[in-house]
């Protein structure tokens, strides 16, 4: 009987499936905007194919060597391509002759930097470029532990300094006079040569404020040198003037001693191994011929694979809306609130594998983004102090909350807009490579657009580099007039 009434009894329902959350203040799916999310990174990085590496190295290659004499790349040593060599150099030699750049994906208008947006031409990815990079040139090389220098920040707020060059050599100072300001504004008088020649025996005493006074580094004056030297040509490179220095300054000395989320994965010695000074002044009425912003592009690591898609994604859809009107306002800002997020988030949140993640993280960027404009308030990650948004009146506040909380209230539709986007870059990319019969590089290659046995034999090569050899460092140098001799090094050592 019992074995007969478990026969008629009715069955327990099979597990419901998991309904993916759903975002109360759109009504959108996570998963939906998730599936969107990685479909626009997707997009957005096209087809890397072997081509389309041989090409960024050549063009990386080509601007190295025409700013240097010599190429640091990890240490190692490339002959630069015959009629290029240290182009920069031979009209004017004082860039360092063995210098070390920094080269960041993504163009300064992706918020790699904090710049002001104004300072910046309008490029559209597609139409203008289809790869962008950003290099920080070191025009001052601050490294030697022996050489005294000080930030003058008495003048600026925080996160932004003047630079005297009075305690440097008479080498520096006499090769970088032409771009340094005395207290009145002006270039240094060549009649100071008695003033120079006491302090060639002496180093004045820092406890001493005239100790700074005049011989002002100006970034004004450097990036005129700069541009009118190398040429403001862009091909696949901005190219930024920047001051070098080891170590870490002491005014950010409060953000060594707290918990970041880059912790146990590179050690103290990486995160803080220097940072620069950009040309770029303070928006609260800050002097654009003496003051210097400081960044700490090489300290800006390790961000979670899911967490880097939302970001790619909120870029792409705030991109149109904080471009017009200009308030001062940049992608930077949203990289800033990037940082707070993996400092404050748990890390086996911000690394979840589950689908629906990377909706979740957008919308978290989003709703972060907007409670700083509505409260002016965007501390700089590496120094709290600076509140980045101080600039920002009531009405331009107001104004961009107005247009993020259009954004918020239906991101999948701005996503679909960005993914259109992306796929009319894909297009104007491939019609672009048609008409230069099917190569984007078209100095490199045959008129009839037939790759060339060399040229196969050289992407194969590289391939079979990049295979065999997996997590190293690959750099491919190759001569622009002659990309068919290249020369590979791997680690420290050169094919």
């Amino acid at each position: 009987m019992e074995s007969l009434m478990s026969a008629v009894a009715p069955r327990s329902p099979a597990p419901a499936k998991k309904l993916s959350e759903v975002d109360f203040r759109s009504g959108a799916t996570l998963e939906q905007l998730s599936a969107q999310v990685s479909e626009l990174v997707l997009l957005e990085q096209g087809e890397f194919r072997d081509q389309t590496a041989l090409e960024v190295h050549t063009a990386k290659d080509f601007i190295f060597n025409m700013l240097a004499w010599q190429q640091l790349c990890g240490g190692g040593k490339a002959e630069p391509p015959v009629g290029y060599a240290g182009l920069v150099q031979k009209v004017d030699q004082r860039l360092p002759v063995a210098n070390e750049y920094l080269l960041l994906s993504g163009g300064a208008r992706e918020g790699v930097l904090d710049l002001s947006p104004e300072d910046l031409g309008d490029y559209a990815k597609g139409a203008d470029f289809d790869l962008d990079f950003t290099l920080l040139v070191p025009a001052l090389k601050l490294h030697d532990r022996n050489q005294p220098v000080t930030l003058d920040m008495r003048h600026s707020p925080p996160c932004h300094s003047w630079l005297s060059l009075r305690l440097c050599d008479s080498n520096v100072m006499s090769r970088w006079s032409i771009c340094c300001q005395e207290e009145n504004g002006f270039p240094p008088e060549e009649d100071e040569e008695e003033e120079q020649e006491m302090s060639k025996g002496s180093i004045p005493s820092l406890d001493s404020p005239q100790s700074l006074d005049g011989c002002y580094f100006s970034p004004s004056l450097v990036t005129d040198w700069f541009w009118g030297v190398a040429g403001s040509s862009r091909v696949l490179y901005d190219l930024l003037p920047v001051v070098s220095f080891r170590g870490w300054p002491a005014v950010a000395q409060g953000w060594l001693t707290a918990n970041h989320f880059w912790d146990g994965k590179i050690t103290e010695e990486e995160a803080i191994s220097g940072f620069y000074l950009l040309p770029c002044c303070s928006p609260l009425g800050g002097r654009p011929d003496r003051e210097w912003r400081l960044a700490f592009s090489r300290s800006e690591k390790c961000i979670p694979y899911p967490m880097a898609q939302a970001f790619q994604a909120a870029k792409a859809v705030l991109s149109r809306i904080l471009a017009r009107p200009r308030a001062g306002l940049s992608l930077y800002h949203l990289r800033t609130l990037l940082f707070w997020a993996c400092d404050r988030l748990p890390a086996a949140y911000l690394s979840c594998t589950e689908a629906d993640t990377p909706g979740r993280l957008l919308l978290g960027l989003l709703d972060d983004l907007a409670h700083c404009i509505l409260g002016k308030n965007c501390p700089n990650y590496f120094l709290p102090q600076c509140n980045m948004l101080e600039h920002l009146t009531d009405s331009q506040a107001l104004l961009v909350a107005r247009k993020l909380a259009h954004v918020r209230s239906d991101p999948s539709e701005h996503l679909r807009a960005a993914l259109d986007q992306a796929q009319q870059v894909g297009q104007l990319k491939k019609e672009l490579t048609a008409s230069t019969n099917g190569h984007g590089s078209p100095g490199h290659h045959p008129a009839n657009g037939i790759i060339s046995p060399s040229e196969d034999k050289l992407a194969q090569r590289l391939q079979q580099l990049v295979t065999e050899n997996p997590g190293k460092s690959i750099s491919v140098f190759l001569n622009p007039d002659d990309v068919t001799r290249p020369h590979f090094r791997i680690d420290d050592k050169f094919y």
